[in-house]
């Protein structure tokens, strides 16, 4: 890797890419990252031999990619107090803030900025993650490869040529972990109403779902048919998958994905106010 970055931003997100960039060859001196926060920043030293500096300004001073990691909340303030910076520099400008969109970014910014939108999700942390990326037009070619570049740090990523794709992306990766969490939690649940113990169901819970998802990751077939294949008819599987087709799992579903996403363009017109 051949270009400098700022972070702006030093909290649990900024750390995960950082650390996995380190962690793949990125040389530690190529980055900065910023943050108000003295605690923030000893974390991030303890991640990685980074240079640290509570000045927006100073961070962004030598940087090709500018990443904008701070709550969507602040977004608006942070962005219009980097704008003489970033116009004079004119980085690639990389968002990793749900629901602030392309066009708010360029009023904030001063305009004529590329910017890569993006919506990981919480298994970043892990790296781990999902994450849905989208260009505005003055992004160029290696800039997408730049944004590739530093958010496969911390999982998987994929491009979309619409910015409102990011809304669905929201709704199914972005929300998603909790949907998983919410069905692990039930399954737990049920198991030890079933006899078993705690610790016993949360493992065995845990477990089936790490598989469940390594099985559908390396396998050439799609996920119904990975289901099919472990359903046997008049079995165990097939009378408790008919149990949750009978009470509309895959209605609850879709319902449940709509409001994530209705709820997603929503924010993104509340936080671009």
């Amino acid at each position: 890797m051949s270009f400098t970055m700022a972070f702006i931003g030093g909290g649990n997100m900024a750390s995960s890419i950082i650390g996995g960039l380190v962690a793949s060859g990125v040389d530690a001196g190529a980055i900065w990252a910023a943050d108000p926060s003295a605690e923030s920043l000893s974390r991030l030293q303890q991640v990685a031999p980074v240079n640290t500096t509570s000045d927006n300004s100073a961070a962004v001073a030598a940087a090709d990619v500018v990443v904008l990691a701070v709550k969507p909340q602040i977004m608006k303030a942070v962005a219009e107090g980097l704008a003489a910076d970033v116009q004079a520099r004119k980085p690639l400008i990389i968002s990793i803030a749900a629901g602030i969109e392309v066009a708010s970014l360029q009023h904030w910014l001063g305009g004529n900025q590329a910017i890569v939108r993006t919506m990981p999700n919480t298994p970043a942390l892990v790296r781990a993650g999902a994450t849905g990326l989208f260009a505005n037009g003055e992004v160029s070619d290696e800039q997408r490869r730049q944004a590739a570049t530093i958010m496969q740090a911390v999982g998987s990523v994929r491009w979309f040529d619409t910015e409102a794709a990011l809304d669905a992306v929201t709704a199914v990766s972005g929300s998603g972990p909790a949907y998983f969490f919410l069905v692990m939690e039930a399954m737990q649940s049920a198991g030890e109403k079933l006899g078993l113990s705690a610790d016993d169901a949360k493992a065995l819970t845990l477990q089936t779902a790490l598989g469940a998802a390594t099985m559908a990751l390396q396998s050439d077939v799609e996920p119904d048919e990975l289901r099919r294949r472990v359903t046997s008819p008049n079995g165990t599987t097939e009378r408790a998958i008919g149990e949750l087709e009978q009470g509309g799992l895959r209605n609850i579903f879709e319902q449940a994905l709509t409001a994530a996403r209705d709820r997603s363009i929503e924010l993104s017109r509340e936080l671009g106010d």
